[in-house]
């Protein structure tokens, strides 16, 4: 399933992508249930807000599924209740709003280590944080910080924590994941590398785009072996794979959940491949006006505008 937050007149509803429109989960399972009566152990409702849905784990996945198989079925629908949009019709939002956690795999692709200088194989993986405030929703304009005259790009895929993980096997660890997104690691490089203050120049505001959606793990089979690229104006920068990661997905997860609980909701990005725009040569950086364009085989396009900070 491509699962999505979106917003219309109505206010924020979770949907999911089926025929190229977007299903409301809340009114279409509610739909359901009184045609055909909730089963014993049946959510009473699914939630509008993705955190929720989450944190129902998989009985919320499982009357995702059963609702799309209704809709299927072209139901009658109610005098007043509207089951699915266009996506002309609504506005696309972070598939999480406000994560608990945002935690990033740092030079986790061969290819990124081989082009930073004097850098070594890491024996164990690297991680910072992004902080919930810097999540915007695809579409939602990147703001050019006064201060950083070094704004680079990343392309990176996140994962999206379904389960409560501690202290969890490398062995078990994708079993915790709900699914996959596209994260932006926006970055001011020139705050980053200033005496190493790279929470700094990770989280001035809107410096994480996310979206479009959560692809789920059952769509998304082998995340060890995902295309992804950005573009900048339309001209390719990063291609690479998933492939060249340095640490695996579940040594990741693993890596974390013993240091930290991991929850429902919280993101962990796994590293951009080569070709960021410190590193080219000459350097490459977004200037006002840009429009990058990061792009996942399996799950969509998160595009933002750069705008200058006023």
């Amino acid at each position: 399933m491509k699962l999505y937050t979106f917003e219309t007149s109505r206010g924020r509803r979770i949907g999911v992508e089926h025929n190229e429109l977007l299903i409301d989960l809340k009114e279409a399972y509610a739909v359901m249930a009184s045609a055909r009566g909730l089963n014993p152990g049946s959510l009473a409702e699914l939630p509008t807000d993705m955190l929720s849905f989450l944190r129902f784990g998989d009985p919320a996945m499982k009357a995702a599924r059963d609702t799309i198989g209704f809709m299927m079925k072209r139901p009658a629908v109610p005098v007043g209740r509207t089951l699915s949009y266009s996506f002309a019709q609504v506005k696309i939002l972070a598939p999480v709003l406000r994560p608990g956690k945002i935690l990033c795999s740092g030079t986790n692709y061969h290819g990124h280590l081989q082009e930073k200088p004097e850098a070594k194989v890491p024996t164990e993986p690297f991680f910072f944080s992004k902080l919930p405030s810097t999540v915007i929703d695809p579409g939602e304009p990147i703001i050019h910080p006064k201060e950083t005259s070094q704004l680079d790009y990343e392309v990176a895929l996140a994962v999206v924590i379904g389960k409560k993980m501690k202290a969890t096997p490398a062995s078990e660890a994708m079993s915790g994941v709900a699914g996959y997104t596209i994260l932006h690691d926006v970055s001011a490089r020139d705050v980053q590398f200033k005496d190493h203050q790279i929470t700094l120049g990770k989280n001035f505001d809107t410096f994480c785009p996310l979206g479009p959606c959560i692809v789920t793990t059952d769509e998304m089979t082998n995340p060890a072996n995902v295309p992804l690229r950005s573009l900048l104006n339309g001209k390719v920068m990063q291609e690479g794979t998933t492939a060249d990661w340095v640490f695996p997905l579940p040594v990741l997860l693993s890596r974390l959940s013993h240091v930290m609980t991991l929850e429902p909701g919280d993101v962990v990005s796994t590293g951009t491949p080569a070709c960021v725009g410190a590193f080219r040569k000459p350097s490459v950086f977004l200037n006002p006006g840009d429009a990058v364009r990061l792009e996942i085989d399996g799950i969509g396009v998160l595009e933002n505008q750069v705008i200058m900070e006023e």
